[in-house]
C-alpha cells in the first residue's frame, strides 16, 4: 500500500509536493478528484506527480477500535458517523452499480486477482489484532502537530485534530482514522506513531466528508490508492442494522501502474493485465445468497450492490472493516466460502496514469 499515517480522525498523509486547498469549515480539503460518472469534478488548485509505491502489504492486524459515535446505517442513505454523513449520497463510494456495464477486461482482471488467493477474506473481526480502528472526535478537539516523513509533497500539512492516544491499527500499516464531527472532516494518517505532543507518520490526507472532491491525480493518501479509508470500512453497528449502503475497501496482491477515478494514485507495475487502483467489483447477481446468514449475508447483498473498490497492494480478496469486539467471527467465516470467480468488474471510467 501506499505509505500513509492513518488515523481515522478525517486525516490523511500523502505523497508529492503540492498545497491542500482549504475547506469553507477552515479544514483542508485535498486537491480535486479525477470525474465519475455522474458526479461533479474539483479542479485542484496544484497537481504534483505521486512516486508509485509498489510495496504490497501483508493483511493488516488491526487494532481496537475508539469510535465516541456509533455509524448508524438506513435503507437508501449513507452511514452517518459523528452526526457526519459520509460522503454526498452521489458521491463514488456510495454509488448503486448493481446494473453497471461490465467491464471488458473483466475476466482478466478476476483471474489475476485469482492467481494469488481464490476465496474472499474478512481482515476484521473481534479480535484487536485483526481490521482497522477509527475514532470520532468533537469540535473542541485539540489540534496537534503532524510531522511526514516519507510523503510529505503528498500529503496534507497539520496540524491535525488526532488525539494523542487515538488508536493505531495493528501491523506494519499503523494507520490512524479520525471523524472530526465537528466539521466533518476525516484525517487518516499511514505508518503514524504518537511522539511528543503530536504525531509522526509516512503520509497523511485530510478529506471533507461533504464533498466530492478527490485528491490531486498522482497523489497517494493514507492509503495507496489515494483513497480514504474509513469510507470503505465495514463497521459492526451498520451491519447490525441489517444494511451496508457503500462500497467495500478490499486489497489484491498485485497491481498496474494506473488508477480509476475516485482513486488518484498508482502503485504496481507494467503488467496491463494487473487491477488497477480503484477497480470496482461487484458480486454477480446469479450468485446465490442461501445458506448465508447474519453478518455475512448483510455484507454480501452490499457487495451485489455497492460492490468493492480495490485501494491496496496486500493480500488478494481481503475485505475492509472496522475492528470490534461484538463482531461474530464464526459468522464471518462464512464469507471464507465465496469464490473470486463470484466477482465481475464493472466499468466506471477509464485508467489514468500519474
Amino acid at each position: 500500500m501506499a505509505l500513509v499515517c492513518s488515523l481515522v480522525v478525517v486525516t490523511a498523509c500523502s505523497g508529492p509536493s503540492g498545497q491542500a486547498v482549504p475547506t469553507p469549515a477552515g479544514g483542508v480539503l485535498l486537491g480535486a478528484l479525477p470525474h465519475l460518472p455522474g458526479h461533479p469534478t474539483a479542479s485542484p488548485s496544484t497537481q504534483a506527480a505521486a512516486t508509485a509505491r509498489a510495496t504490497a502489504r501483508p493483511s493488516a492486524q488491526p487494532a481496537s477500535r475508539a469510535a465516541s459515535t456509533k455509524p448508524a446505517a438506513v435503507p437508501g442513505r449513507r452511514t452517518v458517523v459523528g452526526g457526519c454523513q459520509v460522503f454526498p449520497t452521489n458521491n463514488p463510494w456510495n454509488q448503486n452499480i448493481a446494473n453497471a456495464p461490465l467491464n471488458p477486461l473483466s475476466s482478466r482482471y478476476i483471474a489475476a486477482i485469482d492467481s494469488t488467493k481464490q476465496f474472499l477474506h474478512p481482515d476484521f473481526g473481534s479480535n484487536p489484532t485483526y481490521g482497522i480502528p477509527y475514532a470520532v472526535v468533537p469540535a473542541s478537539q485539540k489540534f496537534v502537530p503532524i510531522t511526514f516523513n516519507a510523503y510529505g509533497s503528498e500529503s496534507n500539512p497539520g496540524p491535525y485534530p488526532v488525539p494523542l492516544n487515538a488508536p493505531v491499527e495493528v501491523g506494519s500499516d499503523r494507520h490512524v482514522l479520525v471523524v472530526d464531527s465537528g466539521n466533518c472532516h476525516l484525517y487518516e494518517m499511514y505508518n503514524a506513531q504518537q511522539v511528543g505532543s503530536g504525531w509522526v507518520c509516512a503520509s497523511g490526507a485530510v478529506f471533507n466528508l461533504k464533498s466530492n472532491a478527490l485528491r490531486p491525480d498522482g497523489w497517494t493518501s493514507a492509503d495507496a490508492a489515494g483513497l480514504p479509508i474509513f469510507p470503505g470500512l465495514a463497521t459492526y453497528d451498520e451491519v447490525a442494522s441489517g444494511v451496508i449502503n457503500h462500497a467495500l475497501r478490499f486489497t489484491v496482491a498485485d497491481t498496474q501502474n494506473g488508477f480509476i477515478h475516485p482513486a488518484t494514485h498508482q502503485a504496481g507495475s507494467s503488467d496491463p493485465s494487473l487491477p488497477p487502483m480503484g477497480l470496482r467489483l461487484r458480486l454477480t447477481a446469479s450468485f446465490s445468497l442461501a445458506g448465508f446468514t447474519g453478518e455475512a449475508l448483510v455484507i454480501l447483498k452490499a457487495l451485489k450492490t455497492y460492490g468493492m473498490i480495490v485501494a491496496d497492494n496486500g493480500s488478494s480478496w481481503y475485505i475492509s472493516g472496522a475492528t470490534d469486539p461484538r463482531w461474530d467471527d464464526n459468522n464471518l467465516n462464512e464469507l471464507k466460502s465465496v469464490p473470486g470467480n463470484a466477482f465481475q468488474v464493472v466499468e466506471t471510467g477509464p485508467i489514468l496514469h500519474g
